[in-house]
């Protein structure tokens, strides 16, 4: 290699070792930190389903749902449920929230007080009624709630069948009724009077039970029952105490005080104890009666040897 090649040669080694480190730093270095995942949330293609759309003008459907999933407020979102029931026209059955205490923790902080900790997590329980027409936008509406989707569940069951039993029930007792009053009024078949009008009673009684059941059905056909279950994440509530243990060992007797209380109560016991023993003089008696006898026996015995 001639001198200049050479000279050349060692001028441009820092200029390459430069640029692969250029290069090294434009590659993107893998992280040794696993990947956080982010909630996203809940959307509301996850609370669709085709069970809650179908329709048939032939069918009659009973509509079902249930979701149970976490919230980041459960007193906010128990309301926000409420309105959107009455937005879409239903109602609210029921609305449980409690908070479910976990654990308990406490210490003595001074002057007759004590620290709680207390680990809880609130937990609520709603039914609502919405028009069965309107269930699926409903659930979708309050999607927006929800931090985490646990579980869900759909169900449409076909009830036209139940609900011609319903309709054939009412029309059997309303002809019964019918029947039984054209017999009265004839005077034949029925001579008891009496008998007559108690099975008019039961046929109207079969009649109204039929038609209670018969509307109970339609309006579960009508409004669809939701239940839902919400839940939020643990919290731990701080408080302060009344340390009863300290009050009452800071405000209780003296040392003396309480040496005196347990003399006297000696005392009383001794006393106590002298009464009931005099309150069995026979059975000492007895026990005189025997160790004098004893004694006497043992002098009269020849000494022996």
């Amino acid at each position: 290699m001639a001198p200049a090649e050479a000279d050349t040669a060692v001028a441009s080694a820092p200029m390459m070792a430069e640029a692969a480190d250029a290069a090294a730093a434009a590659v993107p270095q893998k992280s040794l930190e696993p990947p956080v995942l982010r909630d996203p949330g809940v959307d509301a293609s996850q609370l669709a389903s085709d069970v809650l759309a179908q329709t048939d003008p032939q069918r009659r459907f009973i509509r079902t749902a249930m979701a149970d999933f976490q919230v980041k407020d459960v007193y906010r979102t128990a309301l926000a449920i409420e309105d959107e029931v009455a937005k879409q026209g239903g109602f609210v059955v029921d609305n449980d929230i409690q908070a479910q205490v976990q654990r308990v923790q406490s210490r003595s902080i001074g002057n007759g007080k004590r620290l709680e900790l207390s680990e809880y997590r609130l937990q609520g329980a709603l039914t609502v009624r919405v028009p069965s027409e309107r269930t699926q936008a409903f659930l979708r509406a309050i999607a927006s709630q929800m931090e985490f989707l646990d579980r869900r569940n759909f169900t449409a069951r076909d009830a036209q069948f139940d609900l011609l039993r319903q309709q054939l029930a009412r029309q059997r007792a309303q002809d019964e009724q019918r029947e039984l009053g054209d017999a009265v009024q004839a005077g034949d078949k029925l001579g008891d009077k009496a008998d007559a009008i108690q099975a008019r009673g039961a046929a109207r009684t079969s009649r109204d039970e039929a038609l209670i059941a018969q509307k109970e059905f339609e309006d579960r056909v009508a409004f669809s029952t939701i239940t839902l279950s919400l839940r939020q994440d643990v919290q731990v509530r701080k408080a302060e105490r009344v340390d009863v243990d300290a009050v009452f060992r800071d405000n209780g007797p003296g040392f003396f005080s309480q040496l005196g209380d347990a003399l006297a109560v000696g005392w009383r016991g001794s006393l106590q104890v002298a009464v009931a023993l005099a309150a069995v003089w026979p059975l000492w008696l007895v026990v005189l009666a025997v160790v004098i006898g004893w004694r006497r026996w043992r002098s009269r015995k020849p000494a022996v040897g």
